[in-house]
């Protein structure tokens, strides 16, 4: 058999680096799979090595929101990386960037940017920290905040992919400092807090659960969040590196009118670029180094480059609020295909959707919960990959992320997608 350019370039990628990829899940493990190394990207297609055309429904796992290469976004990086690619100075189009977050996230008062959604949810916590004196947070089963030592601790995404529940590495002190409760189970919020409650610095959660899977949050269960912290003194933080921008210009804290403390943002904030920010009430985020005793710093954050593709992408976004109506529907009519196929085949699945994200997880359901979650049907997530792949269709290589529908995506997209899942169904129901 004819070795594929990927599976050579695959092969040489792990001589160099650990599972030859610069972050797990792109490694195809959990499919059996090698992946593919991708050459080009535009709209709402990417291309590998090989020649080989997908409609790409991963996005570069989420910022993507306008399809690759968008002309308006790569002209404003160029005009950029033109006039220098960093200067570790202030510049104009930073404040600017800020301004814009504040008159759209409804928490924003203040606004720091980073590098990174790990960078941001790290500082977040610390900034929390400093600013009620107290050491313990509170995460959820299954939520993914990033690698940082304290959050890999019954993480989501690519650590439930490779089964890993926690991260060698991490010293148990600071796992310790760790509270886990479970998604949608407010039982196990009240239980933590009547007994921890006076020394928990910060909850942090993903409004939208998009690194398990894509897990709603039941009706109520964000404004109880928010009322039990506001109860205790303690700093709610919206992990939205996925929903920030996604389900509306405001996020998850627009979509569900649940306003939290703090908020981390990434993927479309930087408009693909690596950039990312946290944000929130003035007297926490005046806590933050030089203005407060909470240091946090970065040579690159406000990347030029990276805050002119944000800028970009943020302007296209505020100037077409339609954009999210259209992506709305998108996602609705690719829900509408699984449920027909898995109904019309005889495929046990369950469809879970908010706005442009979605999963099907190969399981009854529902799934609400990390314990949902774990009772898919691996083996059958791989047959299914595999003939999406077949067919044309680039999703994420894992049971457990999310589908990102995106302006890109027009109508031929749509029915190809869906006539490829309706094939990939049909196989499993044989």
């Amino acid at each position: 058999m004819k070795i594929t350019n990927s599976e050579r370039m695959f092969e040489q990628a792990c001589r160099l680096m650990p599972g030859g990829v610069n972050s797990p899940v792109r490694a195809f493990r959990a499919v059996e799979m090698t992946p593919r190394f991708i050459k080009m990207a535009k709209g709402s297609k990417i291309y590998d090595v090989d020649d080989n055309e997908y409609i790409d429904f991963v996005g570069s796992w989420g910022p993507m929101i306008l399809g690759h290469a968008r002309d308006e976004v790569v002209e404003a990086v160029c005009r950029a990386a033109k006039l220098g690619t960093s200067y570790g100075a202030p510049t104009g189009a930073e404040t600017e960037l800020a301004q814009h977050i504040v008159d759209a996230v409804p928490c924003a008062e203040m606004v720091r940017l980073v590098n990174s959604g790990t960078e941001a949810v790290m500082s977040a916590v610390r900034a929390a920290r400093g600013y009620t004196g107290r050491d313990l947070i509170v995460k959820f089963e299954g939520c993914y905040h990033g690698h940082s030592d304290g959050l890999l601790v019954k993480a989501g995404s690519g650590l439930l992919t490779e089964n890993v529940p926690t991260s060698a590495g991490v010293p148990a002190a600071f796992a310790a400092a760790t509270l886990t409760a479970d998604f949608n189970d407010e039982k196990s919020v009240r239980e933590i807090f009547a007994e921890y409650g006076e020394n928990i610095a910060a909850l942090i959660v993903e409004p939208v659960a998009a690194n398990m899977g894509v897990v709603p949050p039941k009706p109520g269960f964000l404004e109880f969040l928010r009322t039990i912290t506001r109860k205790y003194g303690t700093v709610l933080i919206f992990d939205e590196v996925i929903t920030g921008f996604r389900l509306a210009l405001g996020g998850a804290q627009e979509y569900y009118n649940v306003t939290p403390d703090m908020a981390t943002l990434g993927k479309i904030v930087g408009g693909g670029m690596p950039m990312a920010a946290y944000c929130g009430r003035k007297e926490i985020m005046s806590m933050v180094s030089p203005q407060g005793p909470v240091y946090q710093a970065g040579t690159l954050s406000g990347n030029p480059a990276a805050v002119a593709a944000g800028l970009a992408t943020l302007n296209i976004l505020k100037a077409h609020p339609e954009v999210y109506k259209a992506i709305d529907q998108k996602g609705a009519m690719l829900e509408a295909a699984y449920v027909k196929a898995a109904k019309d085949h005889c495929v046990e699945a369950c469809v879970n959707r908010v706005g442009s994200l979605l999963s099907v997880f190969f399981t009854k359901g529902p799934v609400e919960t990390y314990k949902d979650v774990t009772k898919s049907n691996l083996s059958m997530f791989r047959q299914y990959f595999a003939s999406m792949m077949e067919s044309g269709i680039y999703i994420a290589p894992s049971q457990f992320e999310s589908m990102f529908v995106g302006a890109a995506h027009g109508d031929e997209d749509l029915k190809k997608t869906a006539a490829a899942i309706d094939r990939a169904f049909a196989s499993l129901g044989e």
